[in-house]
């Protein structure tokens, strides 16, 4: 049975290296997703033959992800089919959050072992930063129009989080939720929590973020770290929607904000929200990245 231990800040410096390298683009796959939802997910990780193993649990059952590393991939997928027997005898062997380049390696890997099922609802929403950064083009115009209008209307200041924002944005979260009755489902309260991890620990975390003022008030926030070279994580976008035009500003001045080496920006899933997915798409994404589970039928 592999020995799966608690994840920890102390480990990020021991992940990073094995999720950078990943090459995968999925929001997953971010150290500060990983940590910060942990608590929801039971979070557990492993090193093995230099490979690195995730498992948790979705609705009470058992899962892994594809794991990270270099070596006998076959093998170490066979060692995690066995140690979600050891689980329960009764569990079923799945990968979660398998993208379309694993779910083609795992057919080539192991053909006819898993059946892939994918779910819109958690497919992740990806931007090229400079589509985001610029707003150019015919099909940009409501979104510059809101940032324009914001210019107008309010006397604002772009900050960068840091340790002295902390608390202002934390303050911010709390009356996001009053607003939005956050105590009263358990979605909202989840990302709470979510929140308040990242908010709480976050020079740790090694995330980076912005805070929008008007009138020396906080309105808005949001904060995200890379997820590999070339893909840039939005975990989290908080405004105040009494401010119009506080949302597509914050968007617009950190898609800004976000060094110029990261081509995509992640902005996550929808869950099947009709608003948020109607928002997202609303931004034109680049590409909606699906994910899927594989379960064991070999």
């Amino acid at each position: 049975m592999i020995t799966f231990r608690p994840l920890t800040l102390a480990d990020k410096d021991t992940l990073l290296p094995y999720l950078r390298n990943s090459n995968r683009r999925n929001c997953d796959v971010s150290f500060s997703n990983l940590y910060c939802w942990r608590f929801m997910f039971n979070t557990v990780f492993a090193e093995v033959d230099d490979f690195l193993l995730f498992k948790f649990w979705i609705n009470g059952q058992v899962s892994y992800m594809l794991p990270f590393g270099t070596g006998n991939l076959s093998e170490m997928i066979l060692q995690l089919k066995r140690d979600a027997l050891d689980v329960e005898r009764s569990a079923k062997f799945r990968l979660s959050g398998i993208c379309p380049d694993q779910k083609q390696l795992l057919e080539n890997l192991m053909p006819q072992r898993f059946s892939i099922s994918a779910d819109r609802d958690y497919n992740d929403y990806l931007y090229l930063r400079t589509d985001l950064a610029t707003l150019t083009g015919k099909k940009y115009q409501p979104k510059r129009n809101h940032v324009n209008k914001f210019r107008k209307t309010y006397s604002y200041e772009y900050r960068s989080i840091d340790r002295n924002l902390i608390p202002e944005c934390l303050q911010m979260e709390a009356e996001w939720c009053r607003q939005n009755n956050c105590n009263g489902q358990d979605g909202t309260n989840n990302e709470r929590q979510a929140v308040i991890n990242g908010l709480t620990h976050f020079e740790e975390l090694g995330l980076t973020g912005g805070a929008l003022f008007v009138d020396g008030r906080i309105v808005a926030f949001t904060f995200g770290m890379p997820i590999s070279h070339d893909t840039f994580g939005v975990h989290v976008e908080k405004a105040d929607t009494r401010i119009d035009g506080a949302y597509a500003m914050i968007n617009y001045e950190f898609a800004n904000h976000v060094p110029e080496a990261y081509t995509y920006l992640n902005r996550e899933e929808d869950l099947g929200i009709e608003g948020l997915r109607k928002a997202k798409l609303s931004y034109h994404p680049f590409l909606l990245l699906e994910k899927s589970v594989a379960e064991w039928i070999g």
